[in-house]
This record gives C-alpha cells, sequence and structure tokens, in this order.
C-alpha cells in the first residue's frame, strides 16, 4: 500500500516527539512492505520565523495534497501576546479547516504499568477505557463576531458559540458508529439547562439515535460529566460534545491515563472512496518549550497517533494493534520517560522510541 504522509513537527519537543513517530511509521511500512512517502512542512512558531505566517500556503497545499498529517504540537512563549493571526495556534485551526477535519477522536485507556502515574486511587481507573469525541470546527472557537474592541472601562471581547444541525449531526452520527463497534453506550455532553446551542445538540442527538437502536443514549451536562470523569471514569464508552467542552474533558481524561503525554489524538474528516478517513494525527500535550532539546518528552502521545493513523485512514488494522501492544510492552517494561518514573534513571524521548521499535520488530 502507498502511504502519502505529511509530516509538520511544530514547536518545542513537538519536534523531539514526531522524528520517534517517524521511526515507528517508517519500521512498520519495512515491516509489512508498503510504500512510505514522506514529506515535511511548517506549522506554527517556526512557520511564522520562516514564513511570517503560521499556516504557509506551502503546507495547505501539501496537506491537501496528503492522505494523512502527522503533526507536533505548536505553540511558543514569544508569541502569546501576538496579534492572531500571528500566534501559532492559529495555524493549528487554519490546517483543520483546509482538510475538513470536524471529529477529534482522544482514546483514554489506563494501562496497568501506570496506574500509579494517576492521582486517583488504582481501584477507580483500572479498566478505563473510553472515546473521547470532540466537535472540532464549530462553536466558540470558530463563530463569528469575535475580538476586542473599545477602550478604557468600555473594552469588550466578545466570541459567539454558533451550531448548525448540519455541524450536530455528522459529529453525533461518527460518534453513534464508533460506540456501535465498542460497548454500544454513548454519553452526549451538553449545557442544555441554558445554552441554546446546546438544546438544539441534544434534540439533534435525540433523533440520531432513532437510527442506532443497538446503542444506549444517555445525556450529561458538563459540570457534572466533569465530575463523573473523576469519579466514576469506567462507567464511560464513547462521549461525544462540542468544541469547548471536549477541549476541556479529553485533557481531564489525561490525568486518568497517568500524563497527557499518553495520550493520542485522531482529527477526522470524510471518508476517502476507499472508505478510510482523511485525518489529522498528533499528541494531545502542548510544545512545552521548558524541556525541549532535553530527551525529557513523552513520545508515546506522538505514536500512539501513528497507530491511530494506520487504523483510521489507511485501514492497516493489524499494524495498528501490533503499534498499540508495543506502547504497552514498553510501558510494562519501565524503559519509559521522567513523567512516568518519578523514581530511578528515566529513558530519554529517543531511547522510549527505540524500545518501541524493538518491541514491533519482536512481533
Amino acid at each position: 500500500m502507498n502511504l502519502n504522509v505529511l509530516v509538520l513537527p511544530g514547536d518545542g519537543i513537538g519536534t523531539e516527539v514526531t522524528r520517534e513517530a517517524v521511526r515507528v511509521m517508517r519500521l512498520v511500512a519495512e515491516k509489512w512492505g508498503h510504500t512510505l512517502n514522506i514529506c515535511e512542512g511548517l506549522l506554527g512558531g517556526v512557520a511564522i520565523h520562516k514564513t511570517g505566517t503560521p499556516f504557509p500556503a506551502e503546507t495547505e497545499r501539501l496537506s491537501a495534497e496528503a492522505d494523512a498529517v502527522l503533526m507536533g504540537a505548536v505553540g511558543l512563549p514569544e508569541f502569546d501576546n501576538a496579534p492572531t493571526d500571528k500566534r501559532p495556534e492559529t495555524g493549528l485551526l487554519g490546517i483543520r479547516k483546509t482538510m475538513g477535519v470536524f471529529a477529534n477522536l482522544r482514546p483514554v485507556r489506563s494501562y496497568k504499568a501506570l496506574l500509579d502515574s494517576s492521582p486517583l486511587k488504582n481501584d477507580r481507573i483500572d479498566g478505563v477505557d473510553m472515546i473521547i469525541v470532540r466537535e472540532l470546527t464549530g462553536g466558540l472557537y470558530y463563530g463569528t463576531p469575535r475580538g476586542i474592541s473599545g477602550e478604557g472601562m468600555d473594552e469588550r471581547g466578545v466570541n459567539t458559540m454558533v451550531y448548525t444541525r448540519r455541524e450536530i449531526d455528522r459529529i453525533a452520527r461518527m460518534a453513534f458508529e464508533l460506540a456501535r463497534k465498542r460497548r454500544k453506550k454513548l454519553t452526549s455532553v451538553d449545557k442544555s439547562n441554558v445554552l441554546d446551542t446546546s438544546q438544539l445538540w441534544r434534540r439533534v442527538v435525540v433523533e440520531v439515535s432513532m437510527d442506532y437502536p443497538d446503542v444506549t443514549l444517555e445525556h450529561l451536562l458538563v459540570d457534572n460529566a466533569a465530575m463523573q470523569l473523576v469519579l466514576k471514569p469506567k462507567q464511560f464508552d464513547v462521549l461525544v460534545m462540542e468544541n469547548m467542552f471536549g477541549d476541556i474533558l479529553s485533557d481531564e481524561g489525561a490525568v486518568l491515563a497517568g500524563s497527557i503525554g499518553m495520550l493520542p489524538s485522531a482529527s477526522i474528516g470524510a471518508k476517502k472512496a476507499s472508505g478510510a478517513w482523511t485525518g489529522l494525527y498528533e499528541p494531545v500535550h502542548g510544545s512545552a518549550p521548558d524541556i525541549a532539546g532535553q530527551g525529557k518528552a513523552n513520545p508515546f502521545g506522538a505514536i500512539g497517533s501513528v497507530g491511530a493513523m494506520l487504523e483510521y485512514s489507511f485501514g492497516l488494522g493489524e499494524e495498528a494493534a501490533t503499534v498499540n501492544r508495543a506502547i504497552e510492552e514498553v510501558l510494562n517494561s519501565g524503559r519509559v520517560t521522567a513523567d512516568l518514573r518519578p523514581a530511578g534513571t528515566p529513558a530519554t524521548t529517543q531511547e522510549t522510541g527505540e524500545a518501541v521499535c524493538q518491541a514491533i520488530r519482536k512481533h
């Protein structure tokens, strides 16, 4: 199979974890006889430095041509007070829009080897296995009008939350399809007791549920959902929610996994003729410039994102399963970075990536 992948290393530790993910991707292609074509582009702070914009036209062209995109984190402190069009995160919003990826899938799973890494009690998180489905192209992050205007005490900031029936319908259907292939339970998260957009959200999700009678649907208000993720996380299978709620709750899910560095993500768009999804893949964590270049970054989220890419964009289930098994094997071996090893000598980013490659070679 021909795998045409655009790699966008990004900023800070993004370049380090992406390097290890690419090593894994090359090994998988070699082991299973696939042809891997990789091109590299600029996005985020590094793109601003080199081109003056966080999402250069060349990167836009490359992302439109690729079968899938693997991305590192973006963001640098020097741009914290820059105007919106000169902020690295604007590049991320731009590429999502260009690729038409409307659903962000964030699997949250507990590993036996990491139970002690979570601040929650072991019996509360042992066995956690859920997917948070976040709508990615609507809501407060994209709605208009938006901006800051006025002066003095009359200065005001405005963001607008907007959702259409079409946007809610398509994200709900993707979530129901995922739940149908898992434990057949879907939890829809909203704030329908206050927000008009959430009232529409709940109504549309209920209507879509009629097409999935085999899936049990429940509704939770977002504040209760945040509490339940800590109190009884094992109750969840698939959760679906709007953009900002998903941004917040999926990071809360990182606590269950033991480290935010563990979480991969897949941003999915329309299905291709082959049946595979257009996809943008990235670890959930940020660019962490304070530890960049020190070999401390956890590459498991980036490597897990390669596993998601193999599964969703290329339909390579065996290869994806092997990558995920290799991650678990390395976790059990203890060859992990400092965020997962509070005592003893931690492995470097590169050593952890090599350990995953060794585990893949064995299978």
